[in-house]
């Protein structure tokens, strides 16, 4: 199955604190995605920073 990803695709990221969830979201960010949301199982509270 695939998923098919455009810059007008919302997408919410699930283990954004970690390296690899991380990795992906500046990837997508970078694209030019747009990520509404990001979540991590027990670390609520937390930023994400975005690097231009």
């Amino acid at each position: 199955m695939s998923i098919l990803v455009t810059p007008e695709t919302k997408i919410l990221i699930q283990g954004i604190t970690g390296a690899f969830g991380a990795r992906h979201a500046q990837l997508s960010l970078d694209y030019g995605t747009q990520v509404v949301a990001g979540v991590t199982p027990g670390k609520g509270g937390q930023f994400f920073e975005y690097k231009q």
